[in-house]
Parts: C-alpha cells; sequence; structure tokens
C-alpha cells in the first residue's frame, strides 16, 4: 500500500562511508548521501523528479513527498554487498513482506513507467554527454546498453532465462521486460523469486532504482541548449 498519510516512510541502509535512504512504498525512489541526514535530504529533493514517473503510472504522488519533515524512518540496516559502490543492495525486512494482487499490479505499473521514463530521456539525451568532475561517466549508448545488459541479469536472478537482447533490438528488450513484469505481477509471500535471494519487492525497487538512476543522469549530464 501506499505511503501512509502521516508521512513518506523511507528505508534507511548505511555503511561508514554511504547511506541510502529508499521510499518503501515506491519502488526506485532511493538516494544517498555521506550520513542519513544527507540521504534523506537527497531524496526529499528528488521528489520532484519521481512524480514523473508516478504521473506515468497513472497513479497520485503524495502531497507528503514535498514536505521534508513528513519523511518517517521506519527501518535501518547495515550495508549490502553494493552500498559502498552506490547501490542500494541491503535485503531488508520490510522487502521480505507478502505482496497482494494490488500491490503486484501496484510494483509492475511503476516499473514499467519508470522503463518508460527512461526510454523518452534516452530518445531525447545527446550521444556525448558532459563528462564528470574527474573526466569519467559513459556516453549515452553505452549508458543504454549497460542498463539493458543490467535488466538481463536482474531477469536471471527472477528465475527467468531469456536470450539477451541486442540493446538496439527494441522487440527484444521489451520482450524481456514484459516477462520480468510478469514475474511482479503475481502476488507473493515474500520468499525469494525463484528460490534464489530476491524477494518481489527489492527486485521492483532495485531494478526499478537502476534504471531510474542512469535516467536522471542522462538528464544532469545533458549540456544545456
Amino acid at each position: 500500500m501506499p505511503s501512509k498519510a502521516n508521512g513518506i516512510e523511507i528505508s534507511i541502509e548505511a555503511s561508514p562511508k554511504r547511506t541510502f535512504a529508499t521510499a518503501v512504498d515506491w519502488p526506485g525512489w532511493s538516494r544517498s548521501g555521506k550520513t542519513e541526514d544527507a540521504a534523506v535530504d537527497a531524496l526529499a529533493a528528488a521528489a520532484s523528479r519521481y512524480a514523473v514517473v508516478v504521473k506515468e503510472a497513472g497513479m497520485r504522488f503524495p502531497a507528503a513527498a514535498a514536505d521534508r519533515d513528513r519523511y518517517e524512518i521506519v527501518e535501518r540496516t547495515g550495508a549490502g554487498s553494493g552500498t559502498d559502490f552506490g547501490v542500494p543492495s541491503s535485503i531488508t525486512d520490510l522487502d521480505r513482506r507478502p505482496v497482494d494482487a494490488a500491490d503486484a499490479r501496484r510494483h509492475a505499473r511503476l516499473l514499467k513507467a519508470v522503463w518508460t521514463v527512461f526510454d523518452r530521456v534516452a530518445s531525447s539525451a545527446p550521444a556525448e554527454l558532459r563528462k564528470g568532475p574527474r573526466g569519467g561517466g559513459r556516453d549515452r549508448d553505452k549508458m543504454i546498453a549497460h542498463v539493458i545488459e543490467s535488466e538481463w541479469y536482474y531477469a536471471l536472478e527472477m528465475g527467468l532465462r531469456e536470450k539477451q537482447p541486442d540493446p538496439t533490438d527494441r522487440a527484444a528488450v521489451e520482450a524481456l521486460r514484459e516477462a520480468m513484469l510478469d514475474v511482479l505481477r503475481h502476488p507473493s509471500d515474500g520468499s525469494p523469486l525463484a528460490g534464489r535471494k530476491w524477494p518481489p519487492r527489492y527486485a521492483a525497487r532495485r531494478i526499478a532504482w537502476h534504471a531510474l538512476d542512469h535516467a536522471w543522469e542522462m538528464e544532469d549530464r545533458t549540456e544545456p541548449a
């Protein structure tokens, strides 16, 4: 179910070097900072960007998202294997909650909307993106390929055995994504998918976060017209 009326419920994943703040009920809305406060500030600052996803999904974004004081920490966990490397990778107790039919449909709608936003941003981004402070960062086509390759690995984690698509083959990419959405559309008792590691709630938020993080990176690294 969406966040309660009294605030935006968030989960904190922390290591000594990096902290992630994740909106519990909104897959993909997760940002990091050096401290817990910095991570929550970054999450709140990204609310208007995530609202684009919610609108694309045909849903209503909570008014509380505009008020940093209404962000409520409901869970704290330690670091996962990728936290220090910039990946929200700790599977939490909240991730292991059962998923009813309504939640399953909602997660799939939001992930589909994330992919729509990613594809729209990618289609309008220049081939060469502005370099970062240290001169690094993938350009557009390599970033698109990276996201799609990662999705194929995520599909394996979900128990799917689809052929790895060529990033330029839109039909193959769409087929892979639809197979992933079909998995997420099924209710679950919260157990890991296909007997592996990822429960459905974690799968939805991890996959959505990765695509959205790179969509926002492309936006941020696009030179002004």
